[in-house]
């Protein structure tokens, strides 16, 4: 399935049914009064949040949705059937923006949350409404309201314990395939992930939600690369992995790198707990490691872990330490 975080659609809430002017005729009774009935209302737009959905895919394509409308009303004081509201389900982590695509109308966090956006319009009143001591036999009525209608926008933050981030080829794909069930697309170049990948994994009898978001360039807040596009991914995790490739020739600057550009987008993401692995140790020996790390070790004052991802004994470790972070 492929992957949507953003979707503009178009809603329009049912519209209410008219009412009825019509008058009571049976036989024998020559003035039987009014007996018009309201019409129904219109339905809703309601959307619902489902954790078994994790794109905006359905949206694409289909980006106007319009409820039910009301019925009108009839004779004998029937009421016209209420319009059906239309329930729209969307990914868990959605949040629904006017069509400025900056004010915020709704933010869904929880599973089978729902939120009424549109409301549907009113019935019309029949005439049996207008009778009054002074008219017997009115023939006024009134129309439905109309339903609300407008564009909104849709916006998926993906919501993860830890989000796994570093620069293109650190290994993020492979760390997460690792560790979980999730079969990202795994080669030696760098954006072979182009859409955030989630997975889950499981240590001590608990579980945490993962998710590989692609790797982030110089210049990724201002829209270089993919990174801009999924920042806004990470902004719900608790914890950040930062994975950093053994192999960079500077390791002070590629940490730097990728911290300056989560400032640049959003301050607050600095201040997450943060996680740092070193990984494919697996190409070097000790000694090379040692001299590798001696510049980082002295400039960073932070806490950090060297790893392989082909390795159980590092796996375990690495799962160990994630449960204790995130909880």
């Amino acid at each position: 399935m492929k992957f949507l975080d953003q979707a503009k659609i178009y809603i329009k809430a049912g519209n209410g049914g008219s009412g009825s002017a019509s008058f009571r005729r049976e036989k024998f009774i020559e003035f039987g009064g009014p007996d018009g009935g309201d019409g129904g209302d219109g339905g809703s737009i309601i959307f619902q949040s489902d954790r078994n959905l994790n794109t905006l895919i359905d949206f694409r394509y289909a980006q106007h949705f319009k409820a039910q409308f009301g019925e009108p009303g009839s004779k004998r004081n029937k009421t016209g059937a209420k319009g059906q509201d239309l329930i729209l389900k969307v990914p868990v982590g959605t949040q629904i923006y006017e069509e400025d695509n900056n004010t915020l109308i709704y933010d869904f966090i929880k599973n089978k949350e729902r939120y009424l956006v549109a409301h549907g319009g009113k019935g019309g009143m029949g005439n049996v409404r207008f009778k009054s001591s002074t008219n017997r036999a009115p023939r006024k009525k009134t129309s439905g309201k109309l339903g609300e209608e407008f564009w909104v926008w849709l916006q998926l933050k993906v919501i993860a314990d830890i989000g796994i981030i570093g620069k293109p080829n650190a290994g993020k794909s492979s760390l997460l395939a690792a560790l979980t069930r999730a079969k990202p697309k795994i080669a030696n170049y760098p954006f072979t992930t182009i859409n955030p990948n989630l997975g889950v994994t499981y240590y001590d009898r608990k579980e945490i939600t993962l998710a590989d978001i692609p790797g982030l360039v110089e210049g990724a807040h201002k829209g270089i690369g993919l990174g801009d596009k999924f920042l806004r991914h990470i902004e719900r995790c608790k914890v950040l992995l930062h994975l950093i490739d053994l192999s960079e020739d500077n390791l002070v600057k590629t940490y730097k790198q990728i911290n300056n550009e989560l400032y640049s987008y959003d301050k607050n993401l600095t201040k997450k707990k943060e996680i740092i692995f070193f990984n494919k140790s697996d190409l070097f020996n000790d000694e090379e490691i040692k001299k590798k790390l001696y510049d980082f070790k002295n400039k960073i004052k932070t806490k950090y872990e060297i790893i392989s991802v082909f390795s159980k004994k590092d796996l375990q470790k690495i799962k160990k330490l994630l449960i204790k972070y995130a909880y």
